[in-house]
């Protein structure tokens, strides 16, 4: 990670309050806190590799980093910063959450099965947190439920967690004080344990994501924490499609990716091109034997789902969730549905009203090529383009692109697929023979042809 990426918190840190998160203080022996990194990129950052102890393949977090940390005796420490952050979705639209480090959701945590890890948490919020460890094997004290195993972290101090890694696996982190305020303003990560022994289920290229849903009403920067169920922005690591960073995997490579869920309902995620198994909840890993093959899972609220696969099958192959509004950006739960209506006199009404406004649907509401005014920090529901035309996806979406000859830590976009010539679907004449691409009319956007005029005339 680079100097420019990290900012030290030293000065902030030399007058915070250094207390456990039990009554262990007693065992709490850093020499100092460690300084907190500060992430300002929004892309996936390359794998931190072990610089000592057991080897093991580092993941990679999809618009995300993973927390460095130093060694103290027998203690991997880290350091996290709750604070307010401000998110950019994707281009075009930012959000004024909370979170850790710089981003929301925070850093991804990276140890060793065995390890044991001492956590400082600064709290720079406005009001009181602390830190639950999901899914993680820990003593009661250390739990992090404010008022029930330990007193809430007030702004300002500095609380300290302390435990060893019982089990490997993927597990997440958030709060457990104001749970509906803060998890809804984004404060989460993913916490991911390597087994000790690296032979143990190993891949070659390992992503992770901890999924979260916002209402930010058009035009605003500010999430409605108190919403349950109308949710208009879904995202992968607060990034939404276009925003959200493809996959790179080389040809033959073993993959394995981790979700989590923290948002209010499940989400079937699915992939193309490929069968993969369902390898690891946040119980612990899945016996080979009992491993189950899918093209789609579901991964439950406040769980983790991971499933491997071979990528065998070169391509530019969609992965999303499979609840069609999850896949789109600044969703309204109450469109109406226009198909089949004739908008020629509505139209007409609302051209006097408002010259510029466009009466959308009767054809459906594909609007991957379409330009038109929208409120400021507000993202179209419909976006992104590829070689072959508009997307006309939003939220949570991507591709896992594979590719032959790869290097083994490269995570760079390889751009788009080149297909062998004959393996795209291709257009045809009444008689079954291929229309030739020069000789075929250029479409208006859907939905357009004539609207202006149908707007305008009397």
């Amino acid at each position: 990670m680079k100097e420019r990426d990290m900012l030290s918190r030293r000065g902030f840190l030399g007058t915070a309050a250094l207390v456990s998160a039990s009554a262990v203080s007693g065992r709490v022996q850093a020499a100092s806190i460690p300084e907190a990194p500060l992430m300002d990129k929004m892309t996936m950052q390359p794998p931190l590799h072990p610089t000592s102890g057991p080897d093991y393949r580092p993941v990679v977090t999809l618009n995300g980093w993973t927390l460095p940390w130093q060694t103290n005796g027998d203690w991997k420490e880290f350091h996290l910063v709750a604070e307010p952050v401000v998110r950019e979705f994707a281009e075009g639209m930012r959000a004024n959450l909370w979170g850790y480090n710089g981003q929301a959701p925070g850093p991804t945590i990276e140890a060793v099965e065995g390890d044991k890890v001492r956590i400082f948490v600064t709290n720079k919020l406005p009001e009181h947190t602390t830190v639950h460890w999901h899914g993680m094997l820990v003593p009661n004290g250390m739990d992090g439920v404010g008022g029930v195993t330990q007193p809430h972290i007030p702004p300002g101090k500095t609380f300290v967690y302390e435990f060893e890694l019982k089990t490997s696996g993927t597990f997440m982190y958030h709060p457990h004080s104001d749970e509906m305020v803060q998890m809804a303003m984004g404060m989460m990560g993913m916490f991911v344990v390597h087994p000790r022994d690296s032979s143990f289920r190993p891949v070659d290229r390992d992503f992770v994501f901890v999924m979260s849903s916002y209402l930010i009403d058009p035009g605003t920067y500010l999430p409605q924490v108190s919403e349950m169920t109308d949710f208009n922005m879904w995202t992968w690591n607060s990034r939404v499609f276009p925003g959200i960073d493809s996959l790179p995997v080389r040809l033959g490579d073993k993959v394995r990716v981790r979700m989590g869920n923290l948002t209010m309902t499940n989400h079937p995620i699915h992939l193309h091109g490929h069968h993969f198994a369902v390898s690891c909840t946040d119980g612990g890993w899945v016996p080979e034997s009992a491993q189950w093959p899918e093209t789609t899972i579901d991964v439950p609220v406040g769980a983790i789902r991971a499933f491997d696969l071979i990528a065998d099958n070169p391509g530019d192959w969609a992965f999303h969730c499979h609840k069609t509004h999850h896949a789109m950006n600044s969703m309204g739960h109450e469109v109406q549905n226009l198909i089949g209506v004739s908008k020629k006199d509505l139209a007409k009404a609302v051209g006097k009203l408002a010259p510029d406004a466009m009466v959308m649907g009767s054809t459906g509401m594909a609007m991957g090529a379409m330009e038109m005014p929208m409120p400021d920090n507000t993202l179209m529901m419909m976006t992104g383009s590829g070689q072959f035309g508009p997307i006309e996806m939003g939220g949570m979406f991507t591709v896992m692109k594979i590719r032959k000859g790869m290097a083994r830590d490269d995570y760079r976009d390889p751009g788009p697929y080149k297909n062998p010539e004959g393996t795209v679907a291709y257009e045809v004449d009444a008689t079954g023979d291929p229309i030739p691409s020069s000789s075929k009319p250029k479409a208006m956007p859907h939905d357009m042809e004539g609207m202006k005029g149908m707007e305008m005339k009397e």
